[in-house]
């Protein structure tokens, strides 16, 4: 099998968010709003438990009754995914109300995120070497403005993220349409994600699939380049 083109999910596998405390304490700061230390330790806890923070841990308790629908569909659209992460993080009580949409504007800035160490190499391995990239991806807002700040956007070739279609992985519809974009067909294709169940989707179109582990930027510093390997 000689692969053609490349697809990745965003976070969790090129990207990861920051840790919940620097999130709130960024937040915070926006807002001019003042914690005590202790405090803010608590609340960071609380909301990481609660699986505020889109990219980061999921909920270590069940969500609750009213948000269990929009939970389960909240990456097919912006609302959607907005109300399903500010539900979560009003769980916890914080200083101010408004600090809830502000936290959830904060995950979207380039700041809150960080490449993996090895994804500059691997993207620009694979641009030499004539293999499209794609990046698909479930989510409630637009990624792009991360990939260029970063400086990884040069290297993608088509954005296909589920709030812009409707449709959230597993679907193949979505793979899909990230193979259409790049002009490859499926059974070229790989899809390198860190989620089993979302990614392992492309699966059922015909991609070969390679599952990368959900950790750290400094935990994880070559968990990419394995991908070179696959290539055939």
């Amino acid at each position: 099998m000689t692969i053609k083109g490349v697809l990745f999910d965003f976070s969790g596998t090129l990207f990861r968010i920051e840790s919940t405390e620097s999130w709130l304490r960024a937040a915070l700061a926006e807002a001019d709003i003042p914690l005590p230390e202790t405090e803010l330790v608590r609340s960071a806890r609380a909301l990481e438990s609660a699986g505020a923070l889109p990219g980061g841990a999921s909920p270590a308790q069940p969500v609750p009754d009213d948000l269990t629908d929009v939970w389960a569909i909240r990456d097919q659209s912006a609302e959607l995914h907005r109300a399903a992460y500010t539900g979560l993080s009003r769980l916890v009580a914080l200083p101010d109300p408004g600090l809830h949409d502000t936290l959830y504007d904060r995950h979207m800035t380039p700041d809150a995120w960080r490449p993996y160490p090895d994804a500059d190499e691997v993207l620009g391995a694979l641009r030499e070497r004539g293999v499209a990239v794609g990046v698909v991806s479930n989510i409630g807002w637009d990624l792009r403005p991360v990939f260029r700040a970063h400086g990884l956007d040069p290297y993608v070739g088509a954005y296909v993220l589920s709030y812009e279609h409707g449709i959230q992985k597993p679907d193949p519809r979505l793979f899909a349409t990230a193979c259409d974009a790049l002009g490859i067909a499926p059974e070229d294709t790989l899809m390198v994600g860190d989620d089993r169940r979302a990614d392992g989707g492309a699966a059922a179109l015909g991609c070969a699939v390679h599952f990368v582990d959900h950790l750290p930027v400094t935990e994880r510093p070559d968990g990419l380049r394995p991908v070179l390997g696959l290539l055939g």
